[in-house]
């Protein structure tokens, strides 16, 4: 990483709660290219997000509140800008925004990023050297990242675990099918976004699946 890059990390400073209160697939798209930040005892943890998924709380099975509110979803009713993340499979972790109004169950999930910052911090964490390997995947970002159950219900809009603007906007992104759901679970819904031709995403658009391109 170049000096002029490290100087931009040092100044980052987390978007403000307006930027999470707009319609979900907006923000979820809008979050490509920016840049997760964790401030840490050990140091700085930054990468920039290429993959993102939207969940809605109208017509989207998917969505862990589909069902109602639970002790699990609860922090999706929060404001907008409040961090979720769970427990899938009984042993990895999913990092979400809170977006839209308090009380409307949704958010967006950061599915992969290209580490910045901390590569040697992630590397130890993740026990991985490739750099492809260390964000490319929901639960591969947050153990690199060292986010756990204890940030949970936590504010994103005011760190130490934040989202800064983008130092590198996308020209395109494409818009697809989410993936890992299942039948029947939200999988047909266009509400994916990637960076286009990004090596960075933890994997490109399924071959049978919808997509389309857009410009920034």
């Amino acid at each position: 990483m170049s000096r002029n890059t490290n100087t931009q990390l040092a100044g980052l400073t987390p978007l403000p709660r307006d930027f999470y209160l707009r319609p979900t697939p907006e923000v979820a798209r809008a979050l490509l290219g920016c840049v997760l930040v964790h401030r840490t005892d050990e140091g700085t943890l930054a990468g920039r997000i290429v993959e993102t998924e939207a969940y809605l709380a109208e017509g989207d099975a998917g969505c862990h509140a589909a069902r109602g509110r639970t002790e699990r979803n609860d922090p999706m009713f929060g404001p907008p800008g409040t961090i979720y993340v769970y427990l899938i499979y009984g042993m990895h972790l999913c990092m979400n925004l809170v977006t839209a109004p308090a009380g409307i169950a949704e958010a967006v999930l950061l599915r992969a990023a290209e580490p910045l910052a901390g590569i040697e911090q992630m590397r130890r964490r993740r026990g991985r050297e490739r750099r492809e390997d260390l964000c490319s995947g929901p639960a591969k970002l947050v153990e690199a990242f060292g986010v756990s159950l204890e940030h949970n219900r936590g504010d994103v809009t005011r760190g130490p675990l934040f989202v800064a603007p983008a130092l590198d906007p996308p020209d395109e992104v494409v818009v697809t099918t989410r993936i890992g759901l299942g039948a029947g679970c939200g999988d047909e819904l266009m509400l994916r976004y990637l960076v286009a031709d990004d090596p960075w995403v933890s994997r490109p658009p399924r071959a049978d699946a919808p997509a389309r391109r857009e410009k920034r």
